[in-house]
């Protein structure tokens, strides 16, 4: 499953922190929407809610950073680019599944 364009609701039933651990795992940009109503299109690489102003830190779409962003300062986070990752481990396994096949007929000579 994708979380490519998912707009997660903030709210009872999931928080921010949450949905920062998804948004660190995807592997695509995402959209930093703050509460002052600005957003920033970038990668999130790194996060620490330990810290004692805990933050996220992306690079933005073209590059720029490491840009820090308290986390006081997010409203949500949107899954809005392209999950590289989808779907390429299946692809993956297939591959190398048909590579194994291939070789082994040619191993004994079928």
């Amino acid at each position: 499953m994708s979380l490519e364009g998912w707009t997660p609701q903030i709210g009872p039933y999931l928080t921010l922190e949450e949905v920062i651990e998804h948004a660190f795992d995807y592997r695509g940009n995402i959209t930093v929407v703050r509460t002052d109503g600005t957003d920033i299109v970038g990668y999130l690489f790194n996060r620490n809610a330990s810290a004692p102003e805990s933050f996220v830190e992306i690079f933005d779409e073209a590059g720029e950073g490491p840009i820090r962003i308290r986390c006081a300062d997010i409203a949500t986070i949107t899954f809005t680019g392209k999950d590289t990752a989808a779907g390429n481990a299946w692809t993956a396994w297939l591959e190398r599944k048909d590579k194994d096949r291939a070789e082994n007929a040619a191993a004994s000579g079928a």
